[in-house]
């Protein structure tokens, strides 16, 4: 018996339905790479805002008020999380909003700039508004702490503490407030480690726990500062 050709026309069309089969899979697979791509973007961009806004959040520092701890221009990474389980620690680099007033050395208990007699005795209230700028220094003190500083050095409840960390206060006034400042309930005292070029709570006050930001624990530039803090 003679077998019967197979159809060239079901042939063709067979191959011709494959391959157009092929290109669809080919252009729903691109299609949906887009998509993939727009979606894990979004997430990312997402998770870098959540992180920056609840977690961690990175901050320059501008200027040499925290030297030799930090130099101007260095980066570092800030806990914004633990701010919410645990209060500050004296000794904590800290970032915070400072008083209003402080780029003009206000100090809160009189409102006045920072006067010969407030050079003797220290600003005991800050501001009652805050500034909307942030401030990097080192808690010193908290809540019910006595406080003078002899040359740059604090005299925490009447002990002299161990700051490897400060540089040297280079003399003036403001080196020296022999006058003793109770901490407020629910604050602390904010000192940068250069003694002698720091606008820090010795000229405004100490600052309302509320107005912490949070601990930084690391630097990540330049390259050669990376580390922890």
């Amino acid at each position: 018996m003679r077998r019967l050709p197979f159809p060239r026309g079901d042939s063709r069309a067979g191959k011709d339905g494959s391959s157009r089969a092929r290109a669809g899979e080919e252009a729903s697979s691109g299609g949906n790479s887009l998509v993939e791509l727009v979606v894990i973007v979004a997430v990312a961009l997402g998770l870098a805002l959540g992180i920056q806004a609840f977690l961690v959040k990175p901050y320059r520092i501008p200027s040499l008020s925290m030297f030799p701890t930090l130099e101007q221009g260095q980066r570092v990474l800030v806990n914004r999380f633990g701010n919410n389980f645990g209060d500050p620690h004296i000794g904590d680099v800290t970032v915070f909003h400072p008083p209003a007033g402080s780029d003009g050395d206000i100090c809160g208990a009189t409102g006045q700039e920072w006067s010969p007699e407030e050079q003797k005795r220290g600003c005991p209230k800050p501001a009652k508004d805050r500034a909307d700028v942030n401030f990097i220094k080192r808690v010193v003190a908290g809540p019910g702490d006595r406080l003078t500083v002899e040359d740059g050095h604090v005299i925490l409840n009447g002990k002299r503490q161990r700051e490897p960390f400060a540089a040297p206060c280079g003399g003036g006034e403001a080196c020296n407030l022999p006058r003793a400042i109770t901490i407020p309930p629910k604050h602390y005292f904010m000192m940068g480690d250069n003694r002698g070029e720091s606008q820090d709570s010795r000229y405004w006050g100490p600052v309302p726990r509320d107005w912490i930001i949070g601990n930084a624990f690391a630097t990540y530039w330049p390259p050669k500062r990376i580390g922890l803090l």
